[in-house]
């Protein structure tokens, strides 16, 4: 069967053991329990990849829905990367109305900074985690 990959924000499509199991194994989310996933899933904008019926990949905003949005929990199925769908979700995240708008986006890496330079995320100050985009102009 031909890959059909869809994004979404729709949170009813969430497969909460696939983003869980993603999100334990990872650096940053290591003992994090299946119920504070689950809140953490009601209190952001979510954003869901999908490969037919299968979740393939999430990523998570943290956001005041007017300035601010904070970039968590990104992930692509092991099986699934190297395939450019980690470029093709957060492309979607940008693209989002609410995103798109905000006027600052910031996020926290310890190894994918390459990665998010190219959507014009930039370090901050001395801090090896923190980046952003700040789009506020200041008078």
């Amino acid at each position: 069967m031909k890959n059909q990959f869809k994004l979404s924000t729709d949170k009813q499509l969430i497969d909460i053991d696939f983003v869980h199991f993603n999100i334990e194994k990872s650096y940053w989310g290591m003992g994090r329990t299946k119920e504070q996933t689950v809140k953490t899933l009601e209190n952001s904008l979510c954003f869901g990849m999908y490969n037919n019926h299968e979740q393939i990949g999430f990523a998570r905003v943290v956001t005041d829905y007017i300035f601010f949005g904070y970039f968590m929990d990104v992930i692509i199925a092991e099986n699934y990367q190297g395939q450019g769908l980690g470029k093709k979700l957060v492309t979607y995240m940008l693209e989002h109305e609410v995103i798109k708008n905000l006027q600052t986006l910031a996020l926290k890496t310890k190894d994918a900074h390459e990665f998010y330079e190219k959507y014009e995320f930039k370090k901050i100050g001395d801090s090896a985690l923190w980046m952003s985009i700040d789009k506020q102009k200041l008078n």
